[in-house]
């Protein structure tokens, strides 16, 4: 056996005289990750066995530097069909309808080829939602980037826009929500984060398995090619550094008609019930799909590459079971029943091709040719559940207790009067709608409350019939670098709050959640330090919701130069709204409504927005109640629900006063609020500003007002009747005075304003 197209896999060659590294070195494997390579195989590996490993065991297929602390998440409840480890979450909605969910990064392609890197990422956690037997129906992109006034940000921001919108919008699938950031931390490493959710018929549940001996592997779309080669391994798995771009042609391109085509296809086929068991090929390519269905079945699999589809000449073993090339499936079909999916792939113009064989054994081999010369000869399951499992050092900041201990008071120099808050409000205002406009958030007319809101709201359809069950599911994507950067745990236990209040506005009780865990080089005992205690303080949170975790994905070396992006864990959670009737009132104030505050409130100012815009970066973040919250939370969700407000809104980043300032926004409606020693409001930066978790703004009608006080005391919950809307000002105290007009230009105008001036890094 052997790779003929390659040297030993420990021999150094020299060009000019200087040594060349190792080839497992230069594949990203460690001398360590090498021998142990040599263990299992019990003898040296060739080069086509070490890139399959390289590419398996890379940071980002094989979680190495992780999977010690994901299984803390609380992942079980009585309506989940699936969890963490497939494709996608499931869960069960009732009426025999089942919800399929994943998120996703691409932070690292999008960085080097922002439109393709973008693109690629959605193609991508499209095939993990019909991967599973569901019909993907929607989008969101929650995204981070470098400053507005930094030109390569703006540039990478324009073009993973355009990716998203070109990809989802031609592929058919609305862009729903998301979230749009922009800050330092994300200036040469941006986040690309996308979600899809998708709905099935319960019986129509697949999962990535290579079962029966004897059935065959068969690859579905595109052919491959050598974009995307050594995209898990050299991209997403290693820091970033100068000449970066030269890995351009590690990212994947993809084609959103041929995806189109794909997922009519597929859908047929698991309808019809031919197949299997079936895998989509995103990281590691041919590698990952026939190694992880083969194994998870305690399967093998001979694979022959002579019969994999090739778009490009002379291609060698080696690319061809590595390439990331987009729109391809592995699916598994017993041999009786190929001529009927070769009748409907050839009706959808989906090219197939059976490449390989399920046997008996557990072993993965790759031949030359049908009975030809053997490659590769691997245990499938090494090439995953034998990955290096790393306890990686974990260790706070030296400073922590020093950062802890500066709490930011009300100004620079202690006072409120030394920051205009008016203009600290303004600079927190920002329109995202350039953004958003360019997706098409309609298609399927299943959107009731779109991009712009607290979350999003989706008409429920019986998958298999189309009508409408009544019922809604709700949508929130969430995450706050500077909660967490101040303190891991608290912070990303806030994000999961925000979550289920943004849900809760819009009359969504919260059903399972999913999460993208952005973080620095895991080498550095403070990130894993920042991770293990984001996984702690969103488990908690969680387990108080009971809101199980049903899937989601790591992104780690979020680095360049050396520096480490803050630590931002996303989330995105699904609600159930079991009855679509009742208007969602959405959070424009209206004329004459009494606005009231629903939680409690802890003064402070670590990790605020208006804090960072001062430089201020020190002190801790208030630590939730997280009961509390549940309680809130709960009755914000009843209000709605029961149509008792007329408007509602979470308060979150840039606290009280950018909660109300987008109320009135959104409703052209001002707000004046008295506050100081008589009231149980403090009129300082910190009481308007703060960002403690678990507060909803709810505007009420007077017929209900005694109705909303009574219900909220008996539950517990304190309130802040604030006043009546009305006028063209925004007035909170002696602190904020802001001017509606102002609020509205400067609010509109910054984010197109920002990329026009400008959008090519020289």
């Amino acid at each position: 056996m052997s790779d003929p197209s390659s040297q030993a896999a420990s021999d150094v060659e020299t060009h000019g005289g200087a040594p060349d590294p190792p080839l497992h070195q230069a594949l990203g494997l460690t001398d360590e990750e090498f021998a142990q390579i040599g263990d299992l195989l019990g003898r040296q590996p060739n080069h086509l066995e070490l890139a399959m490993y390289s590419v398996m065991w890379s940071e980002h297929c094989s979680y190495k530097s992780s999977r010690v602390h994901l299984g803390r998440f609380p992942t079980e409840a009585p309506w989940v069909l699936v969890g963490p480890g497939e494709n996608a979450g499931v869960v069960d909605v009732g009426d025999d309808i089942a919800v399929a969910l994943r998120i996703e990064s691409h932070n690292h392609p999008s960085a080097i080829e922002p439109y393709q890197g973008a693109a690629t990422g959605i193609g991508g956690i499209v095939r993990d939602i019909f991967t599973m037997g569901a019909r993907p129906i929607a989008l969101m992109d929650p995204l981070r980037f470098g400053p507005l006034d930094d030109a390569r940000s703006r540039w990478i921001a324009e073009g993973v826009v355009s990716g998203v919108s070109g990809y989802g919008n031609s592929v058919g699938i609305p862009t729903v929500g998301g979230e749009v950031v922009f800050d330092e931390t994300f200036t040469e490493n941006p986040l690309v984060n996308v979600f899809c959710l998708g709905i099935m018929p319960t019986e129509r549940l697949v999962l990535a398995k290579a079962s029966g001996e004897g059935n065959l592997a068969v690859l579905l779309g595109n052919s491959t090619g050598r974009d995307g080669i050594g995209g898990v391994s050299v991209l997403a798995s290693a820091e970033f550094a100068d000449g970066d771009e030269a890995k351009r042609p590690s990212v994947q391109v993809g084609d959103p008609f041929e995806e189109k085509r794909l997922i009519e296809a597929t859908l047929a086929l698991l309808d019809a019930g031919l197949v299997v068991g079936i895998q989509d090929l995103g990281g590691a390519g041919l590698t990952c799909a026939t190694s992880e269905t083969a194994s998870n079945a305690n399967m093998g699999m001979d694979v022959d590459v002579s019969m994999v589809p090739q778009r490009e000449p002379n291609m060698s073993p080696v690319e061809v079971l590595t390439s990331e090339s987009q729109e391809r499936m592995l699916a598994i079909v017993e041999p009786h029943r190929l001529d009927d999916v070769l009748a409907i792939t050839d009706a959808w113009e989906v090219q197939a091709s059976a490449i390989g064989v399920v046997t008996d054994g557990g072993v993965l081999r790759v031949f030359d040719q049908a009975g030809g010369e053997v490659l590769a000869e691997v245990p499938a399951a090494t090439l995953h559940e034998d990955a290096p499992l790393y306890r990686r050092p974990l260790a706070p900041p030296e400073d922590l207790e020093e950062r802890w201990a500066s709490e930011p008071g009300d100004g620079l120099s202690g006072g409120s009067d030394s920051v205009d808050q008016g203009a600290a409000l303004l600079a927190m205002m920002m329109d995202t709608s350039w953004v958003y406009s360019q997706y098409d958030h309609q298609l399927f007319l299943n959107t009731v409350v779109g991009p712009g809101s607290d979350a999003t709201v989706l008409r429920l359809r019986d998958p298999r019939t189309g009508a409408d069950t009544g019922r809604g599911l709700g949508l929130s994507a969430d995450g706050n670098h500077r909660w967490c950067a101040s303190d891991p745990e608290r912070g990303a236990a806030m994000v999961v709050c925000e979550s289920v209040m943004n849900l809760a506005a819009v009359g969504a009780r919260p059903l399972a959640l999913v999460n993208c865990l952005n973080f620095g080089n895991p080498e550095h005992p403070e990130v894993m330090w920042q991770l293990s205690g984001a996984i702690d303080g969103m488990s908690a949170a969680c387990r108080e919701f009971n809101l199980p975790v049903v899937g989601g994905n790591v992104s780690l070396y979020n680095s360049s130069g050396g520096r480490d992006i803050d630590p931002t864990p996303v989330v995105t959670t699904l609600g159930m709204i079991d009855d679509l009737t009742a208007v969602t009132p959405g959070m424009a104030l209206t004329e004459g409504a009494t606005v009231v505050v629903l939680g409690s409130f802890v003064e402070g100012l670590a990790g605020s927005r208006w804090a960072w815009d001062q430089g201020l970066k020190g002190g801790r973040v208030p630590d939730p109640d997280l009961a509390s919250v549940v309680d809130v939370a709960e009755l914000s969700r009843s209000l709605v629900a029961e149509s008792l407000v007329l408007a509602a809104h979470d308060v979150s980043e840039g606290g009280l006063a950018l909660a109300l300032a987008e109320m009135a926004l959104a409703g052209e409606v001002g707000l004046e609020v008295s506050a100081g020693a008589d009231t149980p409001l403090a009129d300082t930066a910190g009481g308007w500003f703060g960002e403690s978790a678990g507060r909803m703004v709810v505007a009420v009608a007077s017929e209900h007002l005694n109705d909303v006080l009574d219900r909220a005391e008996t539950v517990g919950i304190a309130t802040v009747v604030l006043g009546e809307s009305g006028g063209s000002n925004l007035r909170l105290g002696t602190t904020v005075t802001v001017d509606l007009d102002a609020l509205r230009d400067n609010w509109r105008d910054r984010l197109p304003g920002a990329l026009s001036s400008g959008n090519l890094a020289e």
